[in-house]
């Protein structure tokens, strides 16, 4: 693993070098794409993006959790959480660039 992180800026310039558009065409290509994924989720709605996984929010209800360090009892309120499930053709890629 190299330890880079992907940024907004790394897929504007990726965007600029594949499609050709300018720089700041792409950049707001990339910020539509990702509000518009955003707002669906936001709606309860599920992203999936093909070849690669789907992104979806989950309800999770009232919990008892316990602090590790005091070891006291306490309420975990319910709460949305995001759920990001991988594609099949993704888990293969990743594991066959992995025994390279």
């Amino acid at each position: 693993m190299t330890g880079e992180t992907i940024t907004r800026a790394h897929l504007s310039e990726a965007v600029y070098q594949e499609v050709g558009l300018s720089r700041n065409e792409s950049a707001d290509l990339v910020e539509s794409v990702l509000d518009e994924m955003i707002e669906a989720l936001v709606r309860g709605e599920m992203v999936k993006i093909s070849s690669f996984g789907s992104f979806s929010v989950r309800q999770k209800g009232e919990r008892i959790g316990r602090n590790p360090k005091t070891g006291e009892e306490v309420p975990i309120l319910p709460r949305r959480v995001l759920v990001f499930r991988p594609s099949h053709v993704l888990k293969n890629r990743i594991n066959r660039e992995s025994e390279d």
